[in-house]
């Protein structure tokens, strides 16, 4: 229902105006690894959340498109790094906005593993090692379902949030 009482499920919504909607929502600056045939892949994971805790299940939303999606599906892990603040340039490596890509952006000093051997952020307040469990496609993305087998971070860090189209302090 809308907020006049009105039905609003065949309202045609502007993609611009959904993200600037999503925008409002403040998300930690994640990035979601694998290790694939290739070597390590990663992208920036705006949509990686919980789903259950018995068991530990985790969810990323996945663009068809993304580059790292073969090695996740070959690999059948992922491992979910939440970012520290003062790794802006790590996110950067990550959303295209470098001109480094592929395994160039795992340098050796920054990046370890845990139980699936998927890369994990030296660092991270969070990290969520999962075993891929399924994947659904909807509209262009996969949705990964994950269940978690290792966990690791830094309760005393700091979070990098995403807001707005910028970081907050």
């Amino acid at each position: 229902m809308g907020t006049d009482g009105s039905s609003a499920a065949n309202v045609d919504i502007d993609i611009g105006k959904f993200w600037k909607a999503v925008a409002q929502r403040a998300v930690a600056a994640t990035i979601v690894t694998a290790r694939g045939s290739a070597g390590p892949a990663g992208f920036l994971g705006l949509s990686a959340t919980h789903v259950c805790a018995d068991p530990p299940t985790m969810l990323v939303s996945i663009d068809a498109k993304t580059s790292a999606l073969g090695a996740i599906k070959d690999s059948r892990h992922f491992a979910i790094n939440y970012l520290p603040r003062g790794t802006e340039d790590v996110v950067d490596l990550f959303s295209g906005k470098t001109d480094i890509k592929g395994p160039d952006r795992f340098e050796a000093s920054r990046w370890g593993y845990l139980a699936t051997g998927a890369p994990v952020f030296n660092g991270s307040i969070g990290v969520m090692d999962c075993l891929l469990e399924e994947t659904i496609e909807r509209h262009g993305t996969i949705l990964a379902l994950g269940h978690v087998v290792a966990i690791s971070g830094d309760p005393d860090a700091f979070p990098l949030v995403h807001f707005q189209g910028g970081y907050l302090d």
